[in-house]
């Protein structure tokens, strides 16, 4: 007996090595996702409270569809979908942070509201959004302006911390939150009330010449 029990340990001991090699070999032959080119920001995530106030300044319901453009780790989408039961689309370049906001999704369990994408928010179509939030640089915001034309009319814009020159904001309110800070959040609606038309930024080729 005291024979057979060793050789039962020897075995598991045998299948428990192959199983580290395994995994490690795997490890190995995935390694981590590399984004399809440089985020254009580096994540900073919006306090919860700000979030609330963003959506709540949007007024989201139940009927809307949000889009956050540059999703980070899926807060926005989740705290739309979990406090207004509405459906919310998350898109970033980063995989990193695609696993992050997935992660949370599931967390919170609204997989049946939230979508989480891997992709270049300048390429994406954006048109089914009725409601969209940013937390993006002045410059980034204005390269979305061809896109956010393109939303229905009574679309909803929010953007914390930066606004969206040549676009006249329809309110901007100066929140202060519990972490002390006064944030500035913008909301444009569609059809936007352009001023002036932003300068577009040159090529490198235009830059030479």
């Amino acid at each position: 007996m005291k024979r057979l029990w060793k050789c039962g340990v020897f075995v598991g001991m045998g299948l428990l090595i192959t199983v580290a090699v395994w995994t490690t070999r795997a490890a190995e032959e995935e390694p981590e996702k590399k984004p399809q080119r440089r985020p254009d920001v580096i994540f900073v995530p919006t306090p919860q409270d700000v979030v609330e106030k963003m959506l709540e300044l949007a007024e989201v319901t139940k009927n809307d569809v949000v889009y956050d453009l540059g999703c980070g780790d899926g807060r926005i989408v989740v705290t739309a979908a979990k406090k207004y039961g509405c459906k919310a689309v998350g898109i970033d370049i980063d995989p990193q942070r695609v696993k992050e906001s997935l992660e949370r999704v599931k967390k919170y369990k609204v997989e049946h509201l939230v979508t989480i994408k891997e992709g270049d928010i300048f390429q994406e179509d954006i048109t089914p959004a009725s409601v969209v939030t940013l937390y993006l640089l002045p410059s980034l915001n204005v390269k979305l302006i061809p896109q956010l034309k393109k939303l229905k009319p009574g679309s909803r814009i929010v953007s914390h911390s930066f606004d969206m020159e040549g676009v006249k904001p329809d309110k901007v309110v100066h929140y202060e939150a519990k972490d002390g800070v006064t944030h500035t959040i913008y909301l444009w609606r569609t059809p936007l009330k352009i001023e002036k038309e932003p300068e577009q930024e040159k090529s490198e080729e235009e830059k030479e010449k």
